[in-house]
């Protein structure tokens, strides 16, 4: 998924929590996120992605990941996007 959007994505890790994230080439970051090359994933794989949300505007996506990790944030993913 290379082209000119930034994406958010949220991964269910084996710990049963999300971690949320945001990259411009979505396969080649969970490519790294499965082989362990990302340090806050690799003790907590297999990991799955729940979802994804796509930007055409690097800080549009960069705001909603803050969002995310925000207490708001995070009851809005734990109610709407992320799977337990």
């Amino acid at each position: 998924m290379k082209d000119n959007f930034w994406y958010v994505y949220i991964l269910k890790c084996s710990d049963n929590k999300p971690y949320t994230g945001y990259t411009q080439d979505l396969n080649d970051r969970l490519g790294r996120h499965e082989r362990g090359s990302v340090p806050a994933t690799k003790d907590r794989r297999p990991i799955v992605l729940e979802n994804f949300f796509g930007f055409s505007d690097k800080y549009q996506a960069l705001e909603f990941e803050k969002y995310l990790k925000s207490g708001s944030g995070r009851a809005l993913m734990n109610r709407r996007f992320y799977k337990r």
